[in-house]
């Protein structure tokens, strides 16, 4: 399952290079993430590995991600932010 040491890393991806990033995921993170499958935990966490700029994209509307699991990641996030 998730430790508090991988979490902690967790935390520490989601503090990224722009501000736009930051608060959406660490939020993200602390107030939603217990609540999710754990395989939409994994897919959470993969989601931190991907780039700042594609992130951006995707988070902004700019561009769709076309991996069909981190798209409704994203999805998820966006439609909990608009809440």
């Amino acid at each position: 399952m998730f430790s508090t040491k991988r979490i902690n890393r967790m935390k520490w991806a989601c503090r990224r290079g722009m501000l736009e990033l930051d608060v959406l995921l660490l939020p993200f993170l602390e107030q939603a993430f217990d609540g999710l499958s754990d395989h939409k935990k994994e897919t959470f966490e993969r989601l931190l590995t991907c780039d700042d700029p594609d992130l951006f994209a995707w988070f902004m509307g700019h561009k769709q991600c076309q991996d069909p699991e981190l798209a409704a990641m994203v999805d998820i996030i966006i439609s909990r932010v608009k809440v």
